[in-house]
């Protein structure tokens, strides 16, 4: 059984068609933040299991890893949109690699050039550091999740955190792709908004506390 978790503050503008393309999934859990929106009135529709926890992806991926029934687990951001026949590649990868996590490839919805340079540099990320971020979804069995301690109720970089547990040997990526909204670099600038991530990185590497981060983050 997969069971997808996506963590949600004021998503309303995304989360319908999130939810839309996860119709085979076996459940979708939505784990709340606080929001203000339509957030909640649009899982409802679409018949999530719903859930109110601490805002911080931290905190909600971590509740809704404990209410989910899953055996396998598919955290997932709500501006994120899986490629069709996503099911079926995630079905090859259960059996033949039971204790491997994945991740998809990025991409970002936009037609702008900035975009088709950012997703190659992704790419490299993920190749080169074993560091895929949340926007690029994260597949993996419940027990592999519990053997490396699962989410940490971080505010910032709790996909990082993970990743760094699991390992370059326990992570692969998937060929089917995870499209992520464009909003925050095209409302940010392209690559301020990457340069900035990266900062935010190297920062967390020497040693910044998560929390620090966040508040420049915001």
């Amino acid at each position: 059984m997969l069971s997808v978790i996506i963590p949600t503050l004021n998503a309303e503008a995304h989360l319908g068609r999130c939810l839309d393309a996860l119709k085979d999934a076996d459940e979708l859990v939505v784990v709340d933040g606080g929001s203000s929106d339509y957030t909640i009135e649009v899982a409802e529709r679409r018949d999530a299991k719903l859930l109110c926890a601490a805002r911080g992806r931290g905190h909600q991926l971590a509740a809704g890893a404990e209410a989910a029934a899953g055996d396998w687990l598919l955290f997932l951001h709500a501006d994120t949109l899986l490629s069709d026949g996503w099911r079926a590649i995630v079905d090859q990868h259960i059996p033949a690699f039971p204790h491997t996590a994945a991740c998809f490839r990025f991409r970002l919805d936009a037609e702008a050039w900035q975009a088709r340079l950012i997703e190659p540099g992704v790419a490299a990320r993920t190749r080169l550091l074993a560091l895929p971020y949340g926007d690029q979804g994260l597949l993996i069995s419940r027990r592999l999740y519990a053997q490396v301690g699962g989410y940490r109720r971080l505010p910032l970089f709790e996909d990082v955190d993970l990743v760094r547990r699991l390992g370059r040997r326990r992570l692969r990526v998937l060929n089917a792709d995870a499209m992520t909204s464009a909003e925050r670099w095209q409302r940010d600038g392209w690559f301020r908004r990457s340069a900035a991530n990266l900062r935010l990185l190297a920062l967390y590497g020497f040693g910044k506390s998560s929390e620090e981060l966040a508040r420049r983050y915001r």
